[in-house]
């Protein structure tokens, strides 16, 4: 008995100096927690998304055909405003390494292609002017002097109803197609035009003609369309101001009394 009180007072004096020599323990630190992170209004996550297959290119379903501003032919190829320059109905494109005419706007009235290296007028090329869908917009000229053209083609230039002037000049054409009766002014000088490429009465309905330059050609005779005859009216030319043809091995002589009345005697190089 009294060992176990000895015992329970050691025991008690033993605690009582633990707790006085190192104090009371204190509590474990509490675990700090971060902020909330807060984005600002504008924030937007950017987000990486799988690659969308690739699909097969749509066919264009634009309607050429209808009155806007580039008729057919014009949807597959680049309008010739990105390649030319287009100011107020006049399309130029000179001297830029064309090998074909390009797609022209409708509006187009005045158009020049100058000193480039087309060979050919197609049937298809001024299609898209054919059509009534401003009659204040109609081709009225046509300037591809300085090319390469060999053929053009016999509807090129029959459907443009409101065309003045067609300047051919410095080709190699041989033959002439149908042309509109609307013509004032034709250059087709410097090619190898024949008297057998050029349609009988290719100038019969022109009654509005000044200006005819054929000069340094193969032309070997004059079609009778072209004379101011004045014994039958049907063939006077009163508006015919200017007939070129020297250059050509024609005899003017054997047509001495069908320019008596032009402003200018015509010029021929006799064979």
């Amino acid at each position: 008995m009294f060992c176990e009180v000895i015992l329970s007072n050691l025991c008690f004096f033993s605690l009582t100096l633990s707790l006085t020599e190192f104090g009371t323990l204190a509590p474990p630190p509490a675990v700090t927690q971060p902020p909330a992170l807060v984005h600002p209004e504008d924030y937007v996550e950017e987000v990486t998304l799988p690659p969308r297959p690739t699909k097969s290119p749509v066919p264009s379903t634009l309607d050429f055909h209808g009155p806007g501003l580039f008729g057919p032919d014009t949807g597959l190829g680049m309008p010739s405003c990105l390649l030319c320059v287009c100011i107020s109905g006049s399309v130029y494109c000179d001297d830029s390494d064309l090998t074909q005419i390009p797609p022209l706007p409708k509006e187009t009235i005045h158009f020049y292609a100058r000193f480039n290296k087309i060979t050919e007028v197609r049937a298809t090329d001024f299609i898209n002017l054919n059509r009534d869908f401003l009659l204040s917009y109609q081709l009225k000229r046509i300037d591809l002097s300085g090319n390469q053209i060999g053929k053009v083609n016999e509807d090129a230039f029959r459907s443009l109803l409101q065309l003045q002037d067609l300047m051919l000049a410095d080709n190699n054409i041989h033959a002439l197609p149908e042309l509109p009766a609307t013509l004032k002014h034709i250059d087709v000088r410097n090619n190898q035009l024949r008297s057998s490429g050029t349609h009988a009465e290719a100038f019969k309905e022109m009654k509005e003609l000044q200006f005819l330059y054929l000069s340094n050609n193969k032309l070997d005779y004059i079609p009778v369309h072209l004379r101011n005859n004045t014994q039958d009216k049907n063939y006077i030319r009163k508006a015919l101001e200017d007939i070129r043809i020297d250059g050509n091995p024609v005899d003017i002589n054997l047509y001495a009394q069908a320019y008596i009345c032009l402003p200018r005697l015509p010029i021929g190089t006799p064979v």
